[in-house]
Order: C-alpha cells, then structure tokens, then sequence
C-alpha cells in the first residue's frame, strides 16, 4: 500500500508505510550497471585515500541524500530521528517554542509559529531565520541538532536570535518553553460567523473540522451567517485529510485527482453527498504559507464555486510523496504523482490565486518581507501547462480599501486584517449590528492578548 503525503514540510503527519519492493531492479540495463562501476571506484577512492577515516554507513547515506536532493525538493531519505520528531509532531505534546522549521542551505528558516505558542506571541514570524541558540552560532549544523536546542522542559528559558529579512539589524528574544499541545482544529464565534482555524493535515483533521462545524451551530443555537475557513499557513499534511475536509463544505463532485508518470495512471477522488454548511457563504483564507494539501482544500471551493478565496496567493506545491518503508525507522520519501483541482489546474509554482486578494496591513513588515514560494526552492518540479494571466490582469492602483497602517488598526483593534475582512465580508449578511458584533470580538481578543 503506497501512502500519499501532501506537505510543503517534511513529516507533518502520522504515516503508514508500506514495503519498498525490488521489482523496479529488472528494468536496470547495462548503462546503469557502468554508472555503479563508476559510482563504486568514486566511493573506493574516498574511503582509501580522504583525509579522515570515514566509516561506510557515512558514505552510503551521503550518497543517498545527494541522490534524492537531485530529484525534487520534496523527496528524501526518513531516518530514525525523523520518525520520532513525526511521533512527536503528530501523536505527543512536547516542550518547546511551537515552531515549524526547515533547514535552507545550512540556516535553520521558520516555517510557521504555531498559534498561541510562545514564538507566536514574541513575533516570530515566516521567513525569520535562526542564527543563534543561547548566543551559540547554529549555521552549519542539522536541523535535528536545532531542533533537540529549542526543545526543552517547560519553563526552561532560552534566548534565540532572529534575522529577518528586510530588517537590518538581528533580533534577540527571550522566551520561555512551554507545553505545545498538538490542536490541528480550532473554532470560534465571531458574532454569528463562524470560524474554523485548520493549522495542519494529520491524522484527526478530517473529524475534528466536523466537530467544529456541530459546535459551532450548538454554540450560536441556530446556523450561523457563514464560515471563515482560515488556512493560512498551513502547509499540508495527509491527501486523506484534505479530501475529508473539502468533503465538509461539498455537496457533490470532484475533489482533486492525482496524476503519475504514465498517462493512464489517473486516481480520482470525489466528495460524498451532503454539505454540512448547508449551502451557507464561506470564505478561505490563504497566504504564501497555505501549500499542498491545504490548496487541495482551497482549489476544490474555488473550482467548485462554493466558496471565496481571500488573502494571498497560496505556495504552489502541486506534488504529491509516497513513504516507502526501507526498514523498522527508517524509509524514502519519493514524490510520485503530481496532483490537480476539479477543473484540471496544476498549482504546481504558481499556486492559487485569491478571488479577492487582500493584504495583511496589520503586519508592519509585510511590505518588506520576502516571501518564498515554491517557485524559489531550487529543482521544483516545473508547471506542465502554465498559464500566466498575472500580467494582462495586473492593477498598478493602489486599493483605497487597504491604505491604513498597521499602527493604525492596531489603535482600532485590529491585529489580523485579513482575519477581520473576511469575518466583516460575512457578517455584513446579517446587517451592521453584526458587523459590529464582529469588531468588538476582535477587540476583546486582542486586549487579551
């Protein structure tokens, strides 16, 4: 059994494996039998004559990892300390910062902070890089060895410091480890909107949006105006849970389809009957950081014109991995199929564009901060058939809509914008008292802050 993995990070999700079979060895002729002869005389010479004793287990998963780094940069080899940050991340709480972190040509680059976690609260942010541990230089080293740094017994304190792009000089903070508890699925009520937080794809996201969208209805008492689907950051998880999710908001019709390297190897996948927002307005958040199987979700709603996708243009991963089990701990994470929404768009690089697009005004940086994409990681698989209409569709008028400054909100009491248009776009259904209901909530949220 293959097992689909849509992630734009490594090992966001609880996975089950299946045999790596041989069977694929028949098809090796003789030009790859003198690549071996070549490959072994290269691995016979280091081992003889480099300048300290390398031991064979050093050389095969050197040439292992720099295999699957020519490939994509999706594919890699799963070691036993990868399985246990993956049971970490998907079945246990732990003590830390609630930072998700990839390693960008040897600097440790954050992913997202998790939601009310003490990184989230100090600001750390997409894009920031960690340069340093405690005053001790990281670059250079794992991610595992970053990774075991900012892990620790809650109320354990550490300093770390931050380089941000478009700031000039680093930024140092002081936080405090805390209990992260694993929530891929939370819900409030706005007034009468409801809103459904999805932070990740594991293996209970498909369920616990359902629970969000029954207590959300037995909260209100009735049904509410609509829903805000925020997926911002969110960067994917399980094929499965993607499907399951989209199911909620989908009477009918297909969800996504995943397409491998032959051209009859099609798989479809559709949603069951009944939508449970009842053919209610719903709006999805997105971002940079919304990738993979959170597009999935995103593509499907636009595609199928349930919805309205508001924010930014989403990361544009397209590509769909398979774990294939080498041993007890260890496997090879192999991008397979490449996957397209209902009407047969590939988000591979370009990603989904926002029906509405609205900037995040209340982040003093957004104007200045880089933002990475998967067109930016280097050998991305390319868009077979891409279209570009950007240019032709392009507006050089700023929107008057979005010309207030962050220190401005801020005073209003708005600290996420695209949060609080999305939650007003729905809330005017219901007339300006529930316009205002809304603002108010948003107030009393960062007040308590």
């Amino acid at each position: 059994m293959k097992f689909p993995l849509l992630s734009a990070t490594a090992l966001a999700a609880t996975l089950a494996l299946a045999p790596l079979t041989t069977g694929a060895m028949a098809a090796v002729d003789a030009s790859a039998y003198r690549e071996m002869e070549r490959f072994m005389d290269v691995y016979n010479r280091v081992k003889a004559d480099y300048v300290d004793r390398v031991t064979d287990e050093q050389l095969i998963k050197g040439a292992i990892d720099g295999m699957l780094a020519a490939l994509d940069p999706h594919s890699g080899y799963v070691d036993a300390s990868d399985f246990e940050n993956l049971r970490i991340q998907t079945e246990g709480n732990y003590g830390g910062l609630g930072l998700t972190v990839s390693l960008e040509d040897g600097a440790v680059k954050v992913i997202a902070p998790q939601e009310d976690s003490p990184a989230w609260r100090a600001g750390v942010k997409t894009g920031d890089y960690i340069t340093h541990i405690n005053g001790k230089l990281i670059y250079g080293g794992t991610l595992d060895e970053a990774v075991a740094q900012m892990r620790g017994k809650p109320g354990s304190k550490l300093n770390i410091t931050l380089v941000r792009p478009g700031r000039d000089k680093p930024i140092e903070l002081s936080l405090v480890r805390e209990l992260i508890v694993q929530r891929p699925v939370k819900w409030e009520v706005k007034g009468d909107v409801g809103y459904v937080n999805i932070n990740t794809f594991s293996e209970t996201t498909g369920a616990d949006t359902r629970a969000a969208m029954v207590a959300i209805e037995k909260s209100l008492g009735h049904r509410p105006l609509g829903y805000v689907v925020d997926l911002r950051s969110n960067g994917g998880g399980l094929l499965t849970q993607a499907i399951e999710v989209a199911d909620v908001f989908l009477e009918s019709g297909e969800v996504v389809s995943q397409r491998g390297r032959e051209k009859g190897d099609v798989e479809r996948y559709y949603a069951k009957p009944g939508d449970m927002a009842h053919g209610l307005p719903i709006i999805v958040l997105t971002d940079s950081g919304t990738a993979s199987a959170s597009e999935i979700v995103a593509g499907a709603i636009q595609d199928h014109h349930r919805g309205l996708v508001m924010g930014e243009r989403t990361f544009g991963k397209g590509s769909v991995q398979t774990l294939l089990q080498l041993g007890p701990t260890t496997a090879l994470r192999l991008t397979t199929a490449r996957y397209y929404t209902p009407s047969g768009r590939s988000v591979q690089e370009g990603g989904i564009e926002p029906d509405l697009a609205v900037p995040q005004i209340s982040d003093p940086d957004y104007k200045s901060r880089p933002v990475f994409r998967e067109a930016d990681l280097r050998r991305h698989l390319i868009n077979e058939v891409k279209a570009d209409d950007r240019i032709l569709e392009e507006d050089t008028k700023d929107d008057p809509r979005f010309a207030a400054t962050a220190e401005s909100l801020e005073k209003d009491g708005i600290d996420d914008f695209q949060l609080w248009y999305a939650l007003k776009t729905v809330a005017r259904l219901g007339g300006p008292a529930q316009v205002a209901a809304v603002t108010a909530s948003m107030k009393k949220d960062l007040a308590a802050k």
